[in-house]
């Protein structure tokens, strides 16, 4: 693996994506739950997380990129269109939320059967993908590129977007844009979910990050579910996303982007960012 600094232009004093993963009943589903009950949570992603989020964004006209997986499209179709409506982004992530191993041909099947839901509910292409739970192969980013897709938003193995060079189904040198997301400090499922961390403590970590990566290497990632129980679409820890938001928008230089287009601009600007090959 060979790694060269990214060096993202002095006018970009903070690049900033803020992302949704939907995570609605597929989350239940896929491990053999029914949504049913104390187990519903996910099913408040589309009644309430979703629109709450998304009013949100309009508020303070900020792009926002949600993460749907492909089970959550079927089953709210007019959810996830109002997604696209409202002018943020729609990028895949799993079916049913996977988060076992899978045989390489059952992983291309769901990578491919949900971006076939997307993108024939959406009438466009879709052009990125967020693992479900972290979990890739080696011919995880040969398929995406093999159905147009230009960004992965899958590792947590650095503080900057960079190049990923890898050999396609082709057999021939191909590239995607990788934008490690952060599942620890700067996503809602840790707080909520293992620690029970109070809103207003969640707050302060976020806007701490943020002011540390605004000093220094200039690239937030920001994740949170619209769920009940441990999402952030409840009033109150929406209010926590939109205070980090507003806190950001403070700041001089910021740029907001959705995952899509940050990708493009990384496409664009190949000389500003590293690049990392499999060896």
């Amino acid at each position: 693996m060979t790694m060269t600094k990214t060096s993202l232009p002095a006018h970009m004093k903070c690049v900033v994506l803020l992302g949704v993963d939907f995570d609605g009943p597929c989350h239940e589903v896929g491990r053999g739950i029914a949504p049913l009950g104390i187990h519903s949570w996910g099913r408040y992603s589309a009644k309430r997380g979703v629109p709450r989020h998304l009013d949100m964004c309009q508020r303070l006209g900020v792009p926002c990129t949600f993460f749907v997986p492909g089970y959550d499209a079927e089953l709210y179709p007019e959810v996830v269109k109002s997604i696209d409506r409202n002018g943020c982004e729609v990028a895949a992530h799993g079916y049913l939320h996977e988060a076992w191993d899978m045989e390489g041909e059952e992983e291309e099947r769901l990578l491919r059967k949900t971006d076939d839901i997307l993108s024939n509910l959406l009438s466009k292409p879709v052009l990125g993908w967020r693992s479900p739970s972290g979990r890739k192969s080696a011919k995880t980013m040969q398929v995406l590129r093999s159905m147009g897709y230009i960004y992965d938003s899958s590792d947590k193995d650095y503080d900057l977007p960079y190049r990923w060079r890898f050999t396609n189904a082709a057999g021939e040198s191909d590239t995607i844009i990788e934008l490690p997301n952060n599942t620890y400090s700067l996503d809602d499922f840790p707080f909520y979910k293992f620690s029970y961390t109070p809103p207003s403590e969640v707050l302060d970590q976020w806007l701490a990050e943020f002011d540390a990566i605004y000093n220094g290497d200039r690239f937030f990632v920001l994740t949170v579910h619209p769920r009940s129980g441990w999402g952030s679409g409840t009033p109150s820890r929406t209010q926590v996303f939109e205070e980090v938001i507003r806190h950001i928008q403070k700041y001089e230089g910021v740029h907001f982007f959705s995952s899509a287009e940050f990708a493009r601009w990384c496409q664009q600007n190949p000389e500003l960012l590293e690049e990392v090959a499999n060896v």
